[in-house]
């Protein structure tokens, strides 16, 4: 009998000190809890001590985008792409990857294809840009952007200005191009949708556009 209640006493002792299930993950949570507060103070004061850029570090810079002159005050770190949407309002370039993997932000630069989200603004002073809006014709489409009309070459579209883009540069360079040409000319743009037999149509056509 004796030793029965020692055994109970024994287990009731272990119960005590073992952790229960409930205080398992209060104690985690509250561990949580105080992990978020502090990572939320450092990334608080690390912002708040980020340093600005002085005004005299600004660099003046003219931009010549379709067809238009822009005199800008620009931080020497910023993108193309920045500066097109964020500063001129030209939002049909595309903010994507904005590491030079998926090519919405296509823009033309002397009328060669290039990633605008890889190009400083402060790169491509003196040279003439076109986005998607210059290839405007007033309140009408491009021969490009009507084709991808007519072929039905996007599904989500998000890709589609870098697309445009892209092909603009090749008929621009090659008025007649064979289709491997449009191949390699959008293999640096990423459409997620699979939507390239519809764009390699839009391509052959567009030149067709473009020289009627």
């Amino acid at each position: 009998m004796k030793k029965e209640e020692d055994d109970e006493k024994i287990g009731q002792c272990q119960c005590r000190r073992g952790v229960t299930r409930r205080g398992f993950l209060a104690s985690v949570g509250v561990g949580a809890m105080a992990a978020l507060a502090t990572s939320g103070k450092i990334s608080a004061a690390a912002e708040a001590s980020a340093p600005e850029l002085p005004a005299e570090k600004a660099v003046a810079v003219t931009l010549l985008v379709n067809e238009r002159r822009h005199r800008l005050l620009v931080e020497p770190r910023w993108s193309l792409l920045y500066v097109l949407r964020e500063h001129l309002g030209l939002t049909g370039t595309k903010v994507g990857c904005e590491r030079g993997e998926c090519g919405a932000c296509t823009v033309l630069i002397d009328d060669l294809p290039r990633y605008a989200c890889l190009t400083l603004a402060v790169e491509a002073e003196g040279r003439r840009i076109t986005t998607l809006e210059g290839l405007m014709q007033g309140e009408e489409l491009g021969p490009v952007q009507q084709a991808f009309a007519e072929e039905d070459a996007l599904q989500c579209g998000y890709c589609t200005p870098g697309q445009i883009m892209a092909v603009e540069g090749l008929l621009r360079a090659r008025p007649q191009p064979a289709t491997e040409e449009i191949r390699l000319a959008v293999s640096g743009n990423i459409c997620r949708c699979g939507a390239y037999p519809h764009i390699f149509k839009a391509a052959a056509r567009a030149a067709d556009l473009k020289r009627g």
